[in-house]
């Protein structure tokens, strides 16, 4: 007779990205993904393969968010610089 047993295998829990995204892009965002990162491992051990495979896409989804909410912010924030940059130079050529 045959078993059918498969192997699970750990989804990705996304902790280290989840934290570089906390720390570099989007504070709210990437603390979501880091609380979801956290119960893949421990949702996996206890025999929950189901519940650490939506907390490793909860993660991802945060982590994701976080870094192109992050991304957009800092391309704004370049682009204000330059605009204002720019409108204080030709004002002041504008004095003389």
């Amino acid at each position: 007779m045959e078993q059918n047993t498969q192997i699970q295998v750990q989804p990705k829990n996304w902790l280290v990205e989840s934290i570089l995204v906390t720390i570099f892009c989007c504070l709210p965002f990437g603390i979501a993904g880091i609380v979801f990162a956290s119960q893949v491992n421990s949702k996996f051990a206890a025999g929950d393969y189901a519940g650490a495979e939506r907390a490793s896409k909860d993660a991802g989804r945060w982590t994701k968010i976080g870094f192109w909410v992050g991304l957009g912010g800092l391309i704004l924030y370049i682009i204000a610089i330059f605009a204002f940059g720019l409108t204080a130079f030709w004002a002041s050529k504008s004095n003389m």
